[in-house]
């Protein structure tokens, strides 16, 4: 076998060399052919591209093989490997630490460097694609080094180890561990093609919106498998780590929100640049602070700065990235400062009641959103640094921020669908608003009638039912107008995407504010009642194996089928966790978790009880935007537009200005 006879280090080791050589020549290639325009030396690009690709998948697969049959001569199986933890788990073992996660973004990265050379074809010859080509291989380069240098998977560890002590017990009690990752990696790695078309376009000059058309489903693309792997990273954390919410504004999780943040306002804005031939500056800054960003995130997971259920122990990277980052940062405000006088827009605003100026405001509120966020994730990280001493700013401040913003964009959200272009007359306007006014409506008396009370929840109820009647009403056009093909497209894409993020804004809104909780000491035999459920202790159950020992309560609730909350502690790692136990239906959530200390002949046990509303909306609006983000891929009718191109699909309708509203 490869591992039993040591191969899988020297072998991987070699094959990431490889892919350092192909990434260097691929990127010089590509910059000497569009300088030069020798067509020989642009074809050795795919040479390269293959050779990368190959060089990636041959380095994976060796690490995943070397953790499949568990061969301890390398030091990252040392740490992350173990005998006894359950074959998925070890398969997803490879990217649960720094050196593995590394090769799986490379592994990604070099993926989307062939995919985007095959995607080119004949075009891959033009001066524009070349100078992209040169910088994803440029960023591919770069992402090698570290797996070949401070990221080192290979590294051989100490003789004589025998077995490890798996990866971290969060990574291996679920099976979105499988999924959720990878889903971010592809997202933020996702980002790189339309960087890289920004670039080119800066370099060659050649920045009309072609290009833009051009990119925009790589776009997209990278944009929901970002969202997605958001999503189920909140379905993980509330599954997984007992405290029964979804997002706590921890450090990496904010670090996968910035580029979500920015990445969303340039979706946006990028209709306006398509339609009227604005926000040209504005569009490649969003582009660039969207990569800028999924590199300062990959620092602050994978540096070791913040402490986090997320983060990656202390390593040698953080100044690598810092650097990279740096690099990142200067070239793109340098080329957008060079390119300022061509950047000019040919159109303006004429007034701010029209699509294009809801979608600056809306464009306005995301870069608030994204510099709160930024500056409440950083801020501490400086202080430490240049006064040595620690502070926190936790979930209260950005709570505060958060609210007022999301309601904010609610209300965009319900109004943009409704302005045409250019101007909208009043009459227009009243006519259209009709769906959104009702959607608030029934919203809100559903609200009431539920018991809703204060100002936040109802109020996201009413301008959630607004914006989700706005988006029903371009969606009833469109059919009207296509018939069922006229759910496909961006527009109707965008909308379907629009009905998910209200479920979520509503499902969030509702409960946080309406979530209860109560600790009851429960007795085998004795039941005890709390917001209407009552709650029995049928017993407590110890479980062993070669990994870990814990102890099951079971708990009867209104006298149904038992929960199971438990404590479960991993014996290799000395680590102790806790796993909650949840039952969902359409209204509220029953959600149970075991507190420590609980000895297993005792008979009775700590159950801390949270009653959850609406949490099953959450993961409906979680997959309704995923549907929709597949709809926006397909088009109604395909326009051919190369990188220099200027056309517009078809199936981005400006307005329905010509269709009577319903």
């Amino acid at each position: 076998m490869l591992a039993a006879a040591g191969l899988a280090g020297p072998i991987g080791r070699g094959l990431v060399l490889v892919g350092v050589v192909a990434s260097l020549f691929g990127a010089l290639a590509a910059v000497v052919a569009a300088r030069s325009g020798d067509r020989r030396t642009a074809g050795l690009t795919g040479r390269f591209a293959w050779l990368a690709f190959a060089a990636a998948v041959g380095a994976f697969a060796a690490m995943e093989w070397a953790m499949v049959t568990r061969d301890f001569s390398l030091a990252y199986v040392q740490k992350v490997g173990s005998w006894s933890t359950p074959a998925l788990y070890n398969v997803a073992a490879v990217w649960s630490a720094l050196e593995g996660s590394i090769l799986l973004w490379v592994l990604v990265l070099a993926g989307l460097v062939l995919a985007v050379h095959l995607w080119l074809g004949e075009r891959r010859r033009d001066e524009l694609g070349l100078w992209a080509l040169a910088t994803m291989f440029a960023v591919l380069l770069f992402f090698f080094l570290l797996g070949f240098g401070p990221a080192n998977p290979f590294a051989a560890g100490p003789p004589g180890v025998l077995d490890g002590p798996g990866p971290n017990p969060l990574l291996q009690n679920h099976i979105l561990v499988m999924f959720h990752p990878p889903a971010l990696y592809i997202g933020y790695v996702g980002f790189t093609v339309p960087f890289a078309f920004a670039i080119g376009a800066l370099v060659t000059g050649r920045l009309g919106e072609g290009w833009l058309v051009a990119t925009r489903r790589w776009t997209l693309v990278a944009w929901g498998f970002l969202t997605f792997g958001i999503f189920l990273g909140g379905w993980w954390s509330y599954e997984v780590l007992g405290w029964s919410g979804v997002w706590a504004w921890d450090p990496v999780e904010n670090a996968s929100l910035l580029p979500w943040l920015t990445a969303t306002a340039y979706i946006h804005s990028v209709f306006v640049q398509e339609q009227r031939g604005m926000l040209r500056v504005w569009n490649i800054s969003l582009l660039t602070a969207t990569f800028s960003l999924t590199i300062l995130g990959t620092f602050l997971t994978r540096s070791g700065v913040v402490a986090s259920v997320h983060a990656f122990s202390q390593s040698a990277i953080g100044p690598w990235l810092l650097v990279f980052f740096a690099a990142v940062v200067a070239v793109s405000v340098g080329l957008i400062g060079w390119r300022g006088d061509r950047l000019r827009s040919p159109g303006s605003i004429e007034t701010p009641v029209s699509r294009e100026g809801a979608f600056l405001v809306n464009n306005l509120l995301f870069a608030v959103f994204a510099f709160v966020v930024l500056l409440g994730t950083v801020f501490p990280l400086v202080v430490e640094a240049l006064q040595a001493r620690t502070i926190v700013v936790g979930e209260p401040f950005f709570d505060r921020m958060a609210v007022p913003l999301g309601l904010a964009m609610l209300t965009i959200m319900a109004i943009a669908p409704l302005l045409p272009w250019r101007r909208a007359g009043s009459e227009v306007l009243w006519r259209r608003a009709a769906w959104p006014a009702w959607g608030a409506v029934l919203a809100l008396a559903a609200a009431v009638v539920s018991g809703a009370s204060g100002v936040v929840a109802p109020l996201a109820c009413g301008l959630g039912g607004a914006a989700c009647g706005a988006a029903v009403r371009q969606l009833v056009l469109a059919v009207r107008r296509h018939g069922p093909s006229g759910l496909l497209g961006r527009t109707s894409g965008g909308m379907v995407v629009h009905v998910g993020v209200v479920l979520i804004a509503v499902s969030l809104g509702v409960s946080n504010s309406y979530t209860r909780s109560q600790e009851l000491d429960l007795v085998v035999g004795r039941p005890a009642t709390f917001a209407g459920h009552t709650f029995e202790l049928v017993e407590l159950v110890e479980r062993s194996d070669a990994r870990s020992t814990s102890v099951v309560a079971r708990v009867s609730v209104d006298g149904g089928r038992a929960y199971a909350p438990a404590i479960t502690r991993f014996t290799r790692i000395g680590m102790t966790v806790g796993t909650p136990s949840v039952r969902t239906s359409p209204t509220v959530d029953v959600y149970l978790t075991l507190q420590p200390p609980v000895r297993q002949d005792s008979g009775v046990a700590r159950i801390k009880v949270f009653i959850k509303p609406m949490i099953l909306w959450l993961w409906v609006g979680g997959f309704v935007m995923a549907l929709g983000t597949a709809l926006a891929l397909v088009p109604r009718r395909r326009g051919r537009a190369g990188p220099g191109e200027g056309a517009v699909e078809a199936d981005d309708e400006p307005d329905d200005a010509r269709v009577p509203a319903p």
